[in-house]
């Protein structure tokens, strides 16, 4: 566990110090968002444009997180335990990529929806059967989705065989 914390006081102490616009903290063990995080990056939080915490443990990401990283453009938390997203996602202004792959959501972050510049979600082997159609069918910006491995019903599968501005991966 203390190889684990070391390793994740490293990873941010290098974006801090290197001032880069990305942060890693992928297969860090993290079953949540540390909240001594947010105070040393407090400085920094502008300059993050990138965050991977893919392949942990995390079961929750807190409304702190997003309320925090607000120029956030890429979010990457694919390989964890994740069944929901705060509502403050939806508030993410800057936001165009997010990986939520291989977690246990069973419905739809339909606050994703919400976010006017999101071209890209990734949804792959989780347990959605039900997909707001019509809510992504008038996202501005969505070029992409990725709905694969998940058991969505047959009208869901049907509606998003309607023609529309974004790529489908399904099945």
């Amino acid at each position: 566990m203390a190889e684990a914390v070391a390793n994740v006081a490293r990873r941010i102490n290098a974006t801090v110090e290197e001032g880069k616009e990305n942060l890693d903290l992928s297969n860090c063990k993290l079953v949540s968002f540390p909240d001594g995080v947010f105070k040393v990056l407090s400085s920094v939080t502008e300059n993050i444009h990138v965050i991977t915490l893919a392949d942990n443990e995390m079961k929750a990401i807190s409304s702190k997180f997003f309320s925090t990283f607000t120029k956030l453009r890429e979010l990457d938390l694919q390989g964890n335990v994740l069944t929901k997203l705060p509502d403050a996602v939806g508030e993410m202004e800057h936001l165009t990529s997010i990986n939520l792959a291989n977690n246990n959501f069973s419905t739809f972050p339909d606050k994703l929806t919400e976010i006017s510049t999101l071209e890209r979600i990734n949804l792959e082997g989780n347990s959605i059967t039900d997909v707001p159609v019509e809510k992504l069918f008038a996202m501005p910006a969505l070029k992409w989705i990725n709905m694969k491995s998940n058991p969505l019903d047959s009208e869901t599968q049907s509606a998003l065989q309607a023609p529309h501005n974004f790529d489908i991966l399904t099945s």
